[in-house]
């Protein structure tokens, strides 16, 4: 009860800053009107183009090349979860050719924006045609892009899209889809490798929340537990919930608790101790709800599932293989 309360609680609070927000983004339009170009580019203006999340803005980027320009909506080390708009963001959607968007629940706040932007543009689901996992009550897991084999549909989701809204660039986007998607396979294939090395009894997974559940099913992973018993990041344990967890990690003979990096991570040092095991955060946190800023190891898809998959298989002693040619540059 205390949970749902809270949640409640969080998301009027959500909801009055979106509203405070589209009454700039008012103001702000009115100021612009009269001097701002139009939202439809020339052939040689290339795509507008917006992204939700991180891992979209990076998939789309991937695409899109030299032919256009990508904003996202969520900023590095930010989660989808706890997104408040900025009046930029608002402008940038009014002006943008494509929305990409995740879905399945994943940005509850995309209709006021896109509304409030005056988006008049084609709307890409990176996510449709995966298959869901189920989540919490009815409710579907929306962190699909853990896994590089979804990340590919994704990847052919938004080519697709972003062709459909520039046909005159669609050679130059499926072109760029296909180079990525080359390094998506790579990727998949080094990280199967890579768990191969670990005893399937050994791959026990401890998150802060559950949050890569298809990077699990990928990969024979056990997911063990999480902190927050929730596909959200703005839920709290009980202290039942806590012993429960710790219990868990003891039964099954877990060696770490994993942190993310995204979420503090006071309580999986806490509980990490009261377990006996090892605490992985810092520098050596998953990433799951966001990539990094630029200049850090997860500041791609790439780099972020070559960061996991690393922290994960030597804190359970397997090897890491060298990684392929087309994952080094």
């Amino acid at each position: 009860m205390k949970q749902e309360h809270r949640g409640a609680r969080l998301s009027r609070q959500r909801k009055r800053r979106t509203l405070a927000v589209i009454a700039l983004f008012s103001a702000a339009s009115l100021a612009v009107t009269g001097c701002s170009a139009s939202a439809t580019p020339s052939p040689d203006e290339g795509i507008r183009a917006v992204a939700t999340t991180t891992q979209l803005a990076d998939f789309t980027s991937a695409v899109v090349g030299d032919d256009g320009f990508v904003s996202g909506l969520v900023l590095p080390n930010a989660s989808a979860h706890q997104f408040d708009p900025s009046a930029r963001n608002l402008l940038d959607i009014g002006e943008a050719d494509a929305l990409v968007v995740n879905g399945v629940g994943l940005e509850p706040w995309l209709q006021d924006l896109t509304d409030a932007g005056a988006f008049s543009g084609d709307l890409i689901v990176a996510t449709e045609g995966i298959e869901l996992r189920d989540g919490e009550g009815d409710a579907k897991d929306p962190h699909v892009w853990t896994s590089p084999r979804n990340a590919a549909v994704m990847v052919n989701n938004i080519v697709r899209g972003l062709s459909e809204a520039r046909p005159d660039l669609a050679d130059n986007f499926y072109q760029n889809a296909v180079d990525y998607l080359e390094k998506l396979t790579l990727l998949d294939t080094w990280a199967t490798e890579a768990f191969a090395s670990v005893a399937p009894e050994k791959r026990l997974l401890i998150t802060n929340h559950d949050a890569l559940g298809y990077f699990v099913d990928a990969y024979g992973i056990t997911f063990v537990g999480s902190i927050m018993p929730s596909l959200d990041d703005n839920s709290e344990p009980s202290a039942l919930e806590i012993d429960a967890l710790i219990e868990r990690i003891k039964q099954e003979g877990a060696i770490a608790v994993f942190s993310e990096s995204t979420l503090s991570d006071k309580l999986a040092t806490t509980i990490a101790s009261e377990a006996g095991v090892a605490v992985y955060s810092g520098d050596e946190a998953l990433y799951a709800d966001s990539l990094g800023a630029a200049g850090t190891a997860g500041a791609t898809y790439l780099g972020a599932t070559i960061h996991n998959v690393t922290v994960l298989v030597t804190a359970w002693a397997g090897t890491v293989p060298p990684l392929p040619e087309g994952l080094t540059s």
